[in-house]
């Protein structure tokens, strides 16, 4: 008995621990909407890149090249438009699941280690929003979507530290996807829905069924 009241003492303060220096309440749900927006936002950019063209047969290369060579000057605007709100719907999405699983946790979500989460992640997501502004000012639309995939991945792997592991592998995935599409940026559009939909979708589900399910049932 003495034996397993140590092993508990232990588990307790590891548990207590990792509570004060990792932020644990990410929900998995959060990457599982945010890789459907992504996916919903991809298929609409690609529907209207299609009526754009104002062609029956659509090969993804020509209609990308529309967006490449900017034929239409309203495009870019439009991309961007619906990269915005792809982006407020998952920020916001993840913001409120985080907050409902850390109050069934009966934790605040704003404490030490959610601010070194954002700390380390934000130069990282900061520099490359700049970086993709200016990508866009001068016209090279061509490699917006491997540098949003690259510089994403770059701070979820720099804010991983403070949070689940999983967290590092998502972000390695990110960028190995954003160096492929700098190879091939015809096909920029098929890598971003790959890296921000599919991606995030594998990662929520695997979070979920890891963590937010395990705890639940607990």
């Amino acid at each position: 008995m003495k034996d397993k009241d140590v092993l508990d003492e232990i588990s307790s303060i590891k548990n207590i621990m990792e509570r004060s220096t990792r932020f644990i309440s990410l929900s998995g749900l959060s990457g599982v909407m945010a890789g459907i927006y992504a996916l919903i936002g991809s298929w609409l950019a690609y529907q209207a890149l299609y009526i754009l063209r104002g062609s029956s047969t659509f090969p993804y290369p020509a209609i990308l090249s529309d967006l490449l060579t900017f034929e239409r000057g309203e495009l870019a605007g439009e991309m961007f438009v619906l990269a915005l709100i792809v982006l407020i719907l998952s920020i916001s999405t993840g913001i409120w699941l985080t907050v409902r699983k850390a109050r069934r946790k009966g934790q605040s979500v704003w404490n030490q280690s959610s601010r070194a989460f954002l700390r380390k992640g934000a130069l990282p997501l900061v520099s490359g929003g700049c970086f993709i502004l200016m990508l866009l000012w001068q016209g090279h639309y061509s490699i917006i979507a491997p540098a949003s995939l690259i510089f994403y991945g770059l701070a979820l792997a720099a804010a991983s530290q403070y949070t689940y592991g999983d967290v590092k592998w998502l972000g390695l995935c990110e960028i190995a996807l954003g160096l492929i599409a700098m190879l091939f940026p015809l096909y920029s559009l098929l890598f971003w829905a790959l890296g921000f939909g599919v991606l995030h979708i594998l990662y929520g589900t695997i979070m979920y069924f890891k963590y937010d399910r395990e705890n639940s049932a607990h």
